[in-house]
């Protein structure tokens, strides 16, 4: 199979996942409206022995977070998927000074339309923008790199225009400048958002052998590594190997905490 045919195989798969998902969320939805017409119409419910309605109310809410959140996980995947298959750089800006009057307007227009954005859409974009002040992986060309890294930094603003993060790296390498803390400006393809430290329910579960991204022990990049003990309670850690870390032969089994933890993204292993 083809490198652009594995990717597009990855996109569908990810599509399905995205429709799966927001099936769930339209189940939960009703469940949801069920239960808050219920406690209308009966609030004096609750108060009897043994009714579950708030527990249950609860349960739909914490489940709705958990799949909103899967939902902008995929959604970003998605987006990070489609990157690597349009084409980018000078021909496109060529193209765009050539354009005639009536194409900008159509692409105006368009443009325009692209505003006016469906609810799932605004939701990611709300998610997105409620990252601000947190902690995310980040995919950046450092200067004089020859590829990418990932490695953590913090959400200073989410432009939904332009749907672009500013973010600061707080913490530059040996190799950086003197100034010590650097900005950059990312597609939100670029962001991968963490799970909740204070809620395990917000992590992905990764089975044995999935291959993931994780931040390498003592330090604030993340590497590709492979899923060498799965969690048997939502709080433990993951036990991984990364990959090129060879000690005396064999790859240590590292532990890392499951907020430390998101899914690799297609072709852009390390």
């Amino acid at each position: 199979m083809s490198s652009t045919s594995a990717d597009v195989t990855g996109i569908m798969d990810n599509a399905k996942e995205l429709d799966r998902i927001r099936e769930e969320q339209e189940d939960v939805l009703i469940e949801i409206n069920k239960m808050h017409k219920k406690l209308q119409t009966t609030p004096e419910v609750v108060e009897k022995p043994g009714d579950t309605s708030l527990s249950k109310l609860k349960m739909l809410y914490a489940q709705a977070k958990e799949l909103s959140e899967n939902e902008v996980s995929i959604a970003t995947q998605l987006i990070s998927q489609m990157d690597t298959l349009l084409p980018s750089g000078p021909p496109g800006q060529q193209r765009r000074r050539v354009e005639g009057n009536e194409q900008k307007k159509k692409r105006m227009k368009s443009d325009s339309d692209i505003s006016r954005v469906s609810p799932s859409m605004r939701n990611h974009l709300d998610a997105l923008a409620s990252l601000k002040g947190e902690q995310v992986a980040a995919r950046v060309r450092l200067e004089d790199a020859d590829k990418d890294d990932w490695f953590i930094v913090k959400v200073i603003h989410f432009d939904r225009e332009s749907r672009e993060f500013e973010v600061l790296d707080e913490e530059p390498g040996d190799d950086e400048d003197s100034s010590g803390q650097r900005k950059y400006k990312l597609p939100m393809s670029h962001i991968i958002p963490f799970p909740k430290r204070n809620d395990p329910s917000s992590a992905q579960e990764f089975p044995l052998g999935r291959h993931v991204l994780a931040v390498y022990p003592g330090t604030t990049a993340l590497y590709k590594a492979t899923v060498v003990q799965s969690r048997k309670r939502k709080i433990d850690d993951y036990i991984l190997e990364f990959d090129d870390d060879e000690e005396d032969g064999s790859l240590p089994q590292r532990s890392v905490p499951f907020y430390k933890v998101v899914a690799l993204p297609e072709g852009h292993g390390q």
